[in-house]
């Protein structure tokens, strides 16, 4: 009797896997969870990030159609590319045009369609929330050293090729808002006695929930004075 009771176990265990995988799908199924916490979701722009927001991001950079889609469900203007054969390393598909949305850059920055979705995202439910909360105004422009670059990571010969080589990185140096503040990384990273520093701090954090690698002060000091963003196949967040 005692040799059953890990078959026993077995049994159970799979019948309430094979349970609570039926009610997850149904809760699919009926839209009953939000978006963003539903593995089976497509990504919704115009919703507040959860557990699997992440993941579906992640999901953009192989279904092209899809990150499509979801940016214009989400009224999202751009200008779309043509493809730039990759050569040696570099160039881009499924690429866009873009100068963001409420924040914006100096410049249309090119972009792959998956990194401007993942940069609306942190406009909407990261940047834009903590500038209100931080330095009490919205962010109205995004500086940065630029997005796409046919280079080697840190400029370095012998490096593998950055994800800035295809388009698919971005390097922000400041934030400014309507008001007049402007929290710059160079400046203002580490000053938590300020607001601009506690902004700086949350801004990184909720990158790190939606970007695969976020590099900023805390990695080294390349990143001293710049956060850098990419949507690569690799997965880092200092």
């Amino acid at each position: 009797m005692t040799r059953r009771w890990p078959l026993i176990a077995l049994v159970l265990f799979a019948t309430l896997a094979a349970l609570a995988g039926g009610g997850a799908w149904l809760a699919h199924r009926y839209k009953l969870i939000p978006a963003g916490d539903d593995p089976w979701a497509r990504l919704d722009l115009d919703a507040a990030p959860g557990w699997f927001t992440k993941y579906q991001l992640g999901k953009l950079r192989d279904d092209p159609v899809a990150c499509f889609a979801a940016l214009k469900a989400a009224r999202i203007s751009y200008q779309a590319m043509p493809d730039e054969p990759i050569v040696n390393g570099c160039g881009f598909a499924d690429a866009l045009r873009w100068q963001g949305e409420k924040a914006r850059f100096k410049e249309p920055v090119v972009l792959t369609c998956a990194m401007t979705a993942a940069l609306v995202l942190f406009e909407r439910q990261v940047i834009q929330p903590a500038a209100e909360h931080y330095l009490g105004s919205r962010v109205i422009r995004l500086e940065d050293y630029g997005t796409y670059s046919c280079r080697n990571i840190g400029r370095e010969e012998g490096r593998r090729r950055s994800e800035h080589a295809k388009a698919n990185a971005v390097d922000i140096t400041a934030f400014a808002t309507a008001n007049g503040r402007r929290a710059a990384v160079a400046a203002d990273w580490g000053a938590m006695t300020r607001p601009e520093g506690k902004f700086l701090l949350a801004v990184r954090d909720g990158a790190c929930g939606l970007f695969a690698v976020v590099l900023g002060p805390a990695y080294n000091t390349d990143h001293q004075d710049h956060f850098h963003l990419d949507m690569g196949p690799f997965s880092s967040c200092h």
